[in-house]
């Protein structure tokens, strides 16, 4: 056997120094990987149910798809966006008027980024020294607290309960833990929980960044998608929010962009400035037909409208087909999941003890995929974004659900 090369020593602690590559620890999302190929293999004629798929299952508007080519084909478009083109900022800044009534400067308070995640990724290095706090919300997106630990930070928790409305509950973060934070990763309406946040709440956590210099970091990625006349809610709509605050806003997920790579941070003027330096630093700007194409998203938000149609449709029967099989489901007011309790077992058969059994079980057993959280109670998250062509399909789809686990007499 040769020896190991000196690269493995290379390898910074962050990501798991000499023992880099070398764990073999499985986590949530390569299990289901493989537990999803392990049962296609096993049940090669049955149809893989996927509701976890986090993304939207349907393609960008024709006409962002037309706008993209047509600009694709102009040469002044060729080059470095750097940190963006103002078209695109003063599309955002008539976008955050027009649906939620925030009025914004989009020359220094807007700066767009290469999706939401590289957003998140990015801001820590602006803001976060050795032994700083940031003050993540589980279960959520880990992006903010994975690169705070990267720089030397500490990440603690807040658990999101549902006896909470899925709210953080602000008043119980201790003393010592306030002094040492620096920012506040909040996401409504909240991936996976489907949860909501209303002004009321959004008030108090102004109050509680303004007494504790906290910047709050908002992820908006489903601001847009609500239903049943849930109104539309930025965190830049409320009375100082912009002063303790930005908001990032996507369009991969209210407008079917998925995987072209565009987003835009809003708010605090300070902050967008300070991430507007460490984004220079690291990219050289989306490809400016993209921003102008979303440029054409922004400026026509009944495509939102209608992908929300869609989805309202989607979980009214996802949720009828879960309460008929004995499921404490609830219909979400925003965001394409649904978020439900595990069942303790099943009669005569499996007990579950956590998320990840049931999930585990319901993909190998029945070909359901599902993503499980155990971080604050045990659910799993149903996406509603499922293949289907058109309501009928959609129904076919549902109808296959009960079919599959109507031999199976669930204990709760």
């Amino acid at each position: 056997m040769s020896e190991e090369s000196y690269i493995q020593q290379l390898f910074a602690e962050r990501i798991g120094g000499a023992n880099f590559g070398k764990e073999t620890v499985l986590y949530k999302f390569e299990k289901i990987k493989r537990a999803k190929a392990a049962a296609i293999k096993a049940h090669p004629d049955m149809e893989v149910i996927d509701l976890g798929v986090g993304e939207p299952d349907a393609m960008a508007d024709m006409g962002v798809v037309k706008t993209l080519a047509e600009e694709a084909a102009r040469p002044e478009n060729r080059g470095y966006a750097d940190n963006g083109i103002q078209e695109f900022k003063d599309a955002a800044a008539r976008y955050l008027k027009r649906v939620y009534g925030v009025d914004i400067d989009p020359v220094n308070e807007i700066n767009h980024a290469i999706g939401s995640k590289s957003a998140l990724a990015l801001l820590p290095y602006a803001f976060i020294n050795p032994g700083d706090v940031t003050l993540m919300t589980v279960p959520g997106y880990g992006v903010l607290g994975t690169i705070t630990q990267w720089l030397g930070g500490e990440v603690v928790n807040l658990p999101l309960y549902e006896e909470n409305g899925f709210l953080p509950d602000l008043e119980a973060i201790p003393e010592d833990v306030r002094r040492h934070a620096k920012l506040m990763y909040l996401n409504y309406p909240n991936n996976p929980t489907g949860a909501t946040a209303n002004a009321d709440f959004l008030k108090k956590v102004i109050k509680f960044a303004e007494e504790n210099h906290i910047l709050v970091v908002y992820d908006a990625a489903y601001a847009a998608l609500v239903y049943d006349g849930e109104r539309p809610l930025s965190f830049l709509s409320v009375s100082g929010a912009k002063d303790v605050g930005i908001e990032i806003h996507s369009m991969s997920k209210a407008f079917n962009m998925t995987g072209w790579r565009l987003a835009f941070v809003a708010g605090n003027e300070r902050a967008v400035r300070a991430f507007a330096t460490v984004k220079d630093n690291n990219d050289s700007g989306q490809f400016k037909a993209i921003q102008k194409a979303a440029i054409y998203a922004l400026d026509h938000p009944e495509i939102t409208e209608r992908t929300c149609e869609k989805y309202s449709r989607r979980h009214d029967m996802l949720t009828e087909a879960l309460r008929g099989l004995g499921f404490k489901a609830k219909k979400p007011r925003g965001t394409f999941y649904e978020y439900i309790p595990i069942p303790k077992g099943i009669q005569g058969g499996p007990q579950f003890k956590c998320a990840e059994d049931f999930s585990q079980w319901l993909l190998t057993n029945k070909l359901i995929s599902t993503v499980p959280w155990d971080d604050a109670g045990h659910f799993v998250r149903l996406s509603v974004t499922f293949e289907a062509d058109g309501a009928e399909g959609e129904r076919r789809v549902i109808d296959e659900i009960v079919q599959r686990l109507s031999d199976v007499r669930f204990e709760f």
